[in-house]
């Protein structure tokens, strides 16, 4: 599968933000953190995250020191933090249909694919939203955002139980389904002994008596001599039956 790479994600050069806040973001958009300095809080958050991804879009929240709020992508105010949750939540509804459609062992391994980085961001963007309201109580809009998060990751997480039993339940019953063929092939295969082993006695006699060699049973009266000799064939071949099948059970 290809990945997809994406350009950093940089601070609007139009924010008057601290400038501790410029020097403490690198190339890279990092993990998902939150940064203080003095009354103003920098939250840098992902993007949702998609299953061809290589590096994570980072998205930058400021909340000023008049408990305003600005993001770089989603507009002014508390509801930008909150747009951002509703994406998580529109891709985990977008899973979930495909749970409840998912058929075949290879539809479930998918979701979980694309489950696996989608839980990932869901819960340390939980745990930062947690870390602010621990070290911002007064910032009473947090709540939302950190219950918010918080049933993402609750969902995501049962989603991701839900998902995984259903992939071992089909593997199981693959399972089962493999070792019922193979016991009725054995079964088919033990009857086909059984009747190789019933009629090779009579299938020998026969070839032989059918090679024109002189044994005088030629010159007896028939069809009785004949009778005879395919009943005897018979008779060894139940008795080569019998004891095939009995050594079979032994084992």
């Amino acid at each position: 599968m290809s990945k997809q790479k994406h350009k950093d994600v940089k601070l609007p050069a139009t924010w008057a933000i601290p400038e501790e806040f410029r020097n403490r973001l690198g190339k890279h958009v990092g993990r998902q953190r939150l940064m203080c300095v003095d009354d103003q809080i920098l939250l840098v958050l992902h993007a949702p995250p998609l299953p061809d991804e290589d590096e994570r879009r980072g998205r930058f929240f400021w909340r000023k020191s008049d408990g305003t709020w600005a993001s770089d992508q989603l507009g002014e105010g508390p509801g930008a933090v909150m747009k951002h949750l509703k994406e998580y939540d529109q891709q985990l509804d977008v899973l979930e249909r495909m749970e409840d459609e998912a058929k075949q062992a290879e539809d479930h391994f998918v979701i979980l694919e694309s489950l696996s980085p989608l839980h990932r961001a869901i819960r340390n963007m939980h745990s930062v939203l947690q870390d602010l309201r621990k070290r911002h109580p007064e910032a009473l809009e947090v709540i939302n955002m950190r219950d918010q998060a918080y049933d993402l990751e609750r969902m995501a997480e049962l989603l991701a139980t839900g998902t995984k039993n259903s992939l071992d339940y089909k593997i199981a019953q693959s399972a089962e389904e493999q070792a019922a063929a193979s016991d009725r092939m054995a079964v088919s295969s033990h009857r086909l002994n059984m009747l190789v082993a019933f009629f090779f006695p009579l299938a020998t006699i026969t070839t032989v008596f059918g090679m024109e060699i002189r044994s005088g049973l030629e010159k007896m009266p028939q069809p009785q001599t004949f009778i005879a000799v395919i009943g005897i064939g018979l008779l060894m071949g139940f008795f080569l039956m019998f004891f095939v099948r009995f050594r079979n059970s032994r084992r």
